[in-house]
């Protein structure tokens, strides 16, 4: 490997999911800090980008929109980078389209996991550890440029006019009320905590507390449902109203977040507010669980049937859900009432 003043511009990948965007930020602040004279640029999707915004220690963003014609989008990213000239690429992406991009643009050292099927078209292999959390998994990246220890906190940059705008609609809830934000959604099905469950949850909180739901526009209905099946009448549907910063300065607001395993568990670590999260097909080892000490983890541990994949199915292998069903109102109704 070159010297680390020798690297001037340096791409990052990580088209993935939202979840997986905002665990890649403390890699994006520790490789400005190793490489602080250097450039830092990265490849996202079209809709994780926002996610990205107003972060400092990002120069450019540049988008990779997979949901067009898989080739004709490689074309056009391909020429991006390639003019553009990097030195160095890291990417915690370890797709195969993700390692034939690097290795066709020319960059000279390309940094990843040492997995398939990216590995083919990496210079430096990196082994992933053993570690409780993706974000130490991807800081590893950085292991053959620097021996340094690196704060695993995620961090998300909303505007003053995106905490305006939350602030404007928090005046509009009880100010003697706790606030808890609600994110019943997933991308895939079983990492849904059922919405009947969400509703009887629901309809114990409506009296004592604020409630706030936050969601993606395919969300929107199920969170509407939820609250009518409640009658929480005076509960806030944001789904699908808000950008993803402006979601992230509205959770930030609030006292607690209850949710899936999904990007709003993220965003809520990295606006530092208290997560109650369900994991059913997925586990610990995964490492998304959420890290801040006041968060919890709501989960069957006992199942010899879990983990059933890391992203869920759109519905149980085994035909009985019993992850998430044996998961009761009660026992989140319980752990709130400690908590307020």
């Amino acid at each position: 490997m070159r010297r680390q003043m020798e690297y001037q511009r340096i791409l990052l990948v990580q088209t993935a999911y939202l979840g997986d965007v905002i665990l890649t930020t403390p890699l994006i602040r520790a490789i400005k800090q190793v490489f602080s004279q250097a450039t830092l640029d990265v490849l996202v999707i079209p809709q994780t980008a926002g996610a990205l915004a107003n972060n400092s220690h990002i120069d450019q963003l540049i988008l990779f929109d997979k949901r067009r014609q898989k080739w004709p989008a490689f074309k056009d990213v391909l020429r991006i980078l390639k003019a553009r000239h990097y030195d160095l690429a890291i990417s915690p992406h370890s797709s195969f389209t993700t390692g034939l991009l690097l290795k066709l643009s020319g960059i000279p050292q390309r940094v990843g996991f040492k997995r398939l099927p990216i590995r083919y078209f990496l210079t430096q292999q990196v082994t992933m550890p053993q570690a409780d959390f993706t974000i130490e998994k991807y800081l590893a990246l950085l292991q053959p440029f620097s021996n340094q220890s690196f704060p695993i906190q995620t961090e998300l940059f909303p505007s003053p006019e995106d905490k305006e705008l939350a602030n404007q609609l928090m005046k509009k809830l009880d100010k003697g009320k706790p606030t808890i934000a609600i994110a019943p959604g997933s991308v895939w099905p079983t990492k849904r905590w059922p919405a009947e469950y969400y509703t009887q949850l629901i309809a114990s909180l409506k009296q004592p507390f604020n409630l706030v739901f936050i969601g993606s526009k395919d969300e929107q209905y199920l969170c509407q449902q939820i609250i009518d099946q409640a009658g929480a009448e005076q509960a806030i549907n944001l789904a699908g109203e808000l950008s993803i910063l402006q979601s992230a300065a509205m959770i930030e607001n609030c006292d607690l977040m209850i949710c899936n395993d999904s990007g709003a568990l993220h965003m809520a670590n990295a606006m530092q507010t208290d997560v109650f999260a369900f994991f059913g097909p997925t586990v610990r080892s995964f490492g998304f669980f959420p890290f801040r000490p006041q968060d919890r983890v709501f989960e069957i541990a006992d199942l010899n049937c879990r983990p059933c994949g890391k992203h869920g199915h759109k519905e149980c292998p085994e035909g009985h859900f019993r992850c998430m069903l044996e998961i009761k109102p009660e026992m989140v109704l319980q752990a709130i009432k400690e908590r307020f």
